[in-house]
Order: C-alpha cells, then sequence, then structure tokens
C-alpha cells in the first residue's frame, strides 16, 4: 500500500511538473525597440493597415528573426527616450537615431546610415539659400539632431551664427506638427533629417522643397542603454550579416535610402 501511494504520489509530481518545463522551452525572448512614431522612413503607423513600419523596423525585425526573439515595437515620446531605456521599458532606441555628439552617452552600434541636416520650405518660399532664412522663424523638433546642429555644443560657428540670425528657433515635439505649421506658414522654415524630409516632400505632392545646401552631416546608429554591450554586440553581429548577404539592401531599396547606407559588406 505504501508503495502504490509514493507510486501515484511520484506520478501525480512528474504530471504536475511537466508543464513548466514545456512552457519554459517554448518561451523566448523578446525585443523592444523604442521608436518614435511620426518618424518616416524610419518609424512610422501605415495609414493603410494601422501597423507600425518603416526601414529600422523592418531591420530590427529581421534581426528578431535570426535570433529567434519576439519583436515589440514601443512608440515613445522622443523627449522621455532616456527615461524609457534606463528604465528597461525599452531594450534600445532605433529610429534614425544620432550618433555624433551622444558618442558617451549610450553603447552604440556601428553606424549603418549617413544622415544630413536640411531645411524644407513651401513649394512658393522666397526662401532658396540658408541665408535667406535671416529673419525667419524656423522649426526644429525637440532634442534631434537638427537642433543640435544649430545650437549644440559641437555646432559649427558657421552654423551658430545661421541660428542666431533667426527671427525665432521654435522646438516642436514632432516633424508631422512642424510641416503642418510649415503649411499654415506659422514657421516659415522646417530643418530636419534628409532621409525624413524626403519622403515628407515627395508625400506632400509639391507643397513642400528642400533648399540646396545642407546644414551637417551626421550617422545613424541603434542606441543601448550605456554598459549593455552584450545586446549591442549580438545585435550588431546579426545586422552585419543582414548587410553581407544583401538583407540590409534590400529593405533600404524599398524606403529609398539605399544611397544612405554605410554598413561595411
Amino acid at each position: 500500500m505504501k508503495k502504490t501511494l509514493a507510486l501515484i504520489l511520484a506520478v501525480v509530481m512528474i504530471i504536475t511538473a511537466v508543464p513548466f518545463v514545456f512552457s519554459g522551452c517554448g518561451s523566448s525572448k523578446s525585443f523592444t525597440v523604442g521608436f518614435d512614431a511620426e518618424f518616416p522612413p524610419y518609424g512610422y503607423k501605415d495609414e493603410k493597415t494601422g501597423e507600425y513600419k518603416g526601414f529600422d523596423l523592418d531591420l530590427a525585425a529581421e534581426v528578431c528573426k535570426r535570433n529567434g526573439w519576439e519583436l515589440k515595437k514601443q512608440p515613445i515620446d522622443w523627449d522621455s527616450k532616456d527615461m524609457e531605456l534606463n528604465s528597461g521599458t525599452i531594450d534600445c532606441i532605433w529610429n534614425g537615431f544620432t550618433i555624433n555628439g551622444r558618442e558617451d552617452d549610450y553603447t552604440w552600434s556601428v553606424p549603418y546610415i549617413d544622415n544630413s541636416q536640411v531645411v524644407v520650405v513651401g513649394k512658393d518660399s522666397k526662401i532658396n539659400s540658408l541665408s535667406d532664412l535671416k529673419g525667419k522663424t524656423v522649426a526644429v523638433q525637440s532634442d534631434s539632431s537638427a537642433l543640435a546642429a544649430l545650437t549644440g555644443d559641437d555646432a559649427t560657428d558657421e552654423n551658430k551664427k545661421l541660428a542666431a540670425s533667426f527671427k525665432d528657433l521654435q522646438q516642436i515635439p514632432n516633424y508631422e506638427t512642424a510641416l503642418l505649421n510649415l503649411e499654415s506658414g506659422a514657421v516659415d522654415a522646417v530643418c530636419m533629417d534628409i532621409g525624413v524630409a524626403n519622403y515628407k516632400v515627395e508625400a506632400s505632392k509639391g507643397k513642400f522643397r528642400l533648399l540646396p545646401d545642407q546644414i551637417s552631416s551626421e550617422q545613424y546608429g541603434v542606441g543601448f542603454k550605456k554598459g549593455n554591450t552584450e545586446l549591442k554586440d549580438q545585435v550588431e553581429k546579426t545586422l552585419l550579416e543582414m548587410s553581407k548577404d544583401g538583407t540590409v539592401e534590400k529593405i533600404a531599396k524599398e524606403y529609398k535610402l539605399s544611397d544612405a547606407l554605410c554598413l561595411e559588406k
């Protein structure tokens, strides 16, 4: 009787333990990407599907696929990106994130995009060069590379002089609002990343145009919490593999960013 009871108890214990064994085997690592949802073509909401997509998000999806991770796309307030990263809400900032001027603030992947800061104006604007911005109201996104290029510690003397010539330099939460303000005449120009600018100018169907002169040049990388080298190394390794086998180039073509790629092959 004792042997039978012991056997029954053993079987019950095994059966009870099995679900935990299998749930452990079936679990997978999640990878949460923080991004600005109004920053096309790098990250944005598709109007037709309502899904988040973009060049950076597609790259992240492929990285996750190759590593067996679950991708979680987390839209963030750009002003709160550091808080989100340091609290662990997101694993990285991957969304047209400029390395230049932030080298010591994050653990960075290798750069993968060469980017420039340009100026967008209305189609019929009389502004045709950077010097024409004197006395004008210019908008930039808050805590953006454009703002840093014009007023940051590493801004050139020429750019600081240019910014000082503006009537007003307005910081706007996102580029969507900035361009709406441009269209309404509330601002005279918007300084922004060339990839976003090209996308928005094309989508505007003739409402906007780019000035020929660039304000600055920079590079994008994937930013991780300072010291998180293990995750950075794995993502970077996978990105380089994707570059060598042509996957990055294929994704870049879809978003018309092939000319801006700088990953080694």
